[in-house]
């Protein structure tokens, strides 16, 4: 599986000021975040969660190849057989939901879209994880004092900061990604707790042309590629 910018951006982004004993990413995919998150903190206990088989054989192949195996584990379940077997809270829950916004059949897809085709493509839009399902498991989940954190689509930020509000967690921090300095925003990467506080509110534009990156995005992510 292809490492998406979408993942590397959250995990190189979120917060660790709470210094996270405990995390949790939701829909590990290759395993990416958490491997980034185990080389960014001293978590003693990263967990992952992966329901795709093929990706979760992945992700378990990556993580007991990595530097960090005995932090990391990753379980193959879905996220409601989680919730009902896992006792643990997490100080840190992370999740670039699998999501998609395919055009109308039709219409011609915009520029660098394209309408979902293969069958693995429905499959995983089938099986897009539904926010309220991600809100809800991530809200029993988290620890008194702990941080839940997401990428999602920029049009879905405001209907979805009003849905996590409703178990009670809160924006503290948003960052509004683009890909070029004319382009419009695309992902919203949200951080939030049970903290009501005022947000601070970031954005973050990945290119100043074509492969020629912002200073801002290689300082992020850097650290995380061998060529940047």
């Amino acid at each position: 599986m292809k490492i998406g910018t979408d993942g590397v951006l959250l995990g190189a982004w979120v917060s660790l000021k709470n210094n996270p004993f405990s995390i949790l990413d939701i829909g590990a995919g290759t395993g990416i975040i958490a491997l980034q998150l185990a080389q960014r903190s001293h978590a003693e206990m990263i967990d992952a969660l992966e329901i795709d088989e093929n990706a979760y054989e992945q992700c378990v192949d990556n993580f007991e190849n990595s530097p960090w195996s005995d932090r990391l584990f990753c379980y193959h379940a879905s996220l409601e057989e989680f919730v009902e077997e896992i006792e643990d809270k997490y100080d840190l829950i992370i999740s670039n939901p699998p999501f998609y916004s395919p055009p109308l059949p039709s219409a011609s897809p915009p520029k660098g879209e394209k309408i979902i085709s293969t069958s693995r493509e429905l499959a995983r839009f089938n099986d897009a994880l539904p926010f309220d399902e991600l809100i809800e498991s991530a809200s029993q989940l988290l620890s008194d004092e702990g941080i839940f954190a997401v990428i999602i689509p920029r049009k879905e930020e405001e209907n979805f900061i009003k849905m996590v509000s409703e178990v009670n967690l809160f924006p503290n921090r948003i960052c509004r990604v683009r890909g070029t300095e004319t382009s419009e925003e695309k992902r919203s990467m949200l951080e939030f707790s049970f903290e009501k506080i005022s947000p601070k509110i970031e954005n973050l534009t990945i290119e100043t042309s074509r492969h020629i990156y912002t200073e801002h995005y290689k300082n992020l992510v850097q650290d995380f590629y061998l060529k940047m």
